[in-house]
């Protein structure tokens, strides 16, 4: 089969031949027909964070394909289901984080594209507890990014507390904050979309953005602020600089969500702001299997909408590039 493989963190991926894999007990194989290009893909891919995973891999955590084979004791799917195979490849299931809807705090936990071969592949192997299935009627190249971007966002709105009312700043629209603008309305929120692309804010109106704020040529502190402050900012840019500008428009008892993963792992926090304001600082990480299932019950009912472009597998050295220079209005999707 062809897969993107990532032989060294300092050179391109190589499209390459690599065997068909075989799925042990438990296991299922997918027939991949879509794969999201996560920002998270091009980290692992150049060994950016402190737990690198170990080349040659494939990367990729959005897959989204048929079943093809099942390997022994698998129930609850077969040959012909459409599934997405999510970051979370496998945890414990007994830990404490597993057993109180946590799973994805398991320190046992095994991520897809990073530890375990990912879906820039023709095919994937899969634990068949951990996949999700699609519904009917949601086109695959649209499911690959909400197995990621969107499950991600949609958990940062929740346990960021939107409520209705809630003045909600996304800060950074792209392949996740056009979902997380969508996912913080449908909670009721009232959205400040935030970005330094007209093309991007162009978007956020599209979609609903009661305001929008351009960074490249306003402060968007002082912009939020005039507003009456934010209750909710979600980060989804991986600027420490951008970090900072969302604690700061945040109103008296407001809600900072971490979601992007700035390679330096650092910010600035006041802590005098942080006490005297009441604010809370929350780290979001993906979402869980029942999580992905919420999203895409919204999705199938018509209540979100996913902006993407495909590409070929071959063609993913390029896809990166673009994304890493903001060519992209959303996500990017491989069609291998």
């Amino acid at each position: 089969m062809r897969a993107a493989v990532v032989t060294s963190f300092t050179e391109p991926l190589t499209v390459q031949e690599v065997p068909v894999p075989e799925p042990g007990p438990g296991q299922i194989r997918v027939r991949i027909e879509a794969s999201g290009l996560c920002h998270t893909d091009i980290h692992a891919a150049r060994g950016d964070w402190p737990v690198k995973p170990t080349p040659p891999f494939i990367p990729g955590h959005e897959g989204v394909g048929i079943v093809d084979k099942a390997g022994a004791d698998v129930t609850g799917h077969q040959a012909g289901d459409r599934v997405a195979i999510p970051w979370l490849g496998h945890a414990c299931g007994t830990c404490d984080y597993c057993v109180s809807g946590w799973e994805t705090l398991c320190e046992s936990q095994l991520n897809t594209g990073y530890a375990l071969d990912g879906g820039h592949a023709e095919y994937l192997i899969a634990d068949a507890g951990y996949v999700v299935a699609v519904p009917a009627g949601i086109d695959p190249a649209e499911a690959a990014p909400l197995t990621c971007a969107g499950v991600t966002t949609y958990k940062a709105v929740k346990v960021g507390g939107v409520t209705p009312g809630d003045r909600v700043a996304i800060f950074g629209i792209g392949g996740l904050g056009h979902l997380a603008q969508q996912y913080a309305q449908i909670f009721g929120g009232e959205t400040i979309a935030v970005d330094v692309t007209e093309e991007k804010l162009a978007l956020a109106k599209e979609l609903g953005a009661a305001h929008v704020v351009n960074a490249a040529t306003t402060d968007p502190v002082a912009a939020i602020e005039a507003l009456g402050g934010a209750d909710v900012a979600i980060v989804l840019a991986a600027d420490p600089k951008v970090l900072e500008q969302a604690h700061a428009c945040l109103r008296r008892g407001g809600r900072l969500v971490l979601v992007s993963l700035p390679k330096d792992n650092t910010m600035s926090l006041p802590i005098f702001q942080t006490v005297l304001k009441g604010i809370s600082v929350i780290g979001s990480i993906v979402g869980t299997r029942a999580d992905l299932a919420e999203v895409f019950r919204l999705h199938a009912a018509g209540r979100t909408r996913v902006f993407y472009e495909t590409r070929g597998l071959d063609d993913i050295n390029e896809a990166i590039d673009d994304v890493l220079h903001s060519r992209v209005p959303a996500r990017l999707v491989l069609l291998p």
